[in-house]
């Protein structure tokens, strides 16, 4: 699984839409950002300090195609990118975080 952390608001809008289009951070990158397991407390720590109201978006890569790519990113590490929208219907689990 890989995850995305957003605004709780956020993912309440995309399922609204049936697409999750980004965050203003994933949209001026021109992709969405993920994180794997080993990697999402850390994106957590360093990008949503001190937010509240996030939830925890599980997605299985497999179901994402050729849009999806690992990439190198913070300390060299291989992070998933999402070159298009996700649609919602694909989100495995969605979880409350703080």
């Amino acid at each position: 699984m890989i995850y995305k952390i957003c605004r709780r608001r956020d993912w309440e809008a995309a399922v609204a839409d049936g697409v999750y289009r980004g965050s203003d951070l994933d949209r001026r990158d021109g992709f969405i950002h993920f994180s794997d397991a080993s990697q999402v407390e850390e994106t957590q720590r360093r990008h949503f300090a001190g937010q509240r109201d996030l939830v925890l978006v599980s997605v299985d890569p497999a179901d994402l195609g050729p849009g999806l790519r690992y990439e190198p990113s913070r300390d060299g590490q291989l992070f998933p990118h999402l070159y298009g929208d996700l649609p919602v219907s694909l989100a495995r689990a969605v979880k409350a975080i703080d």
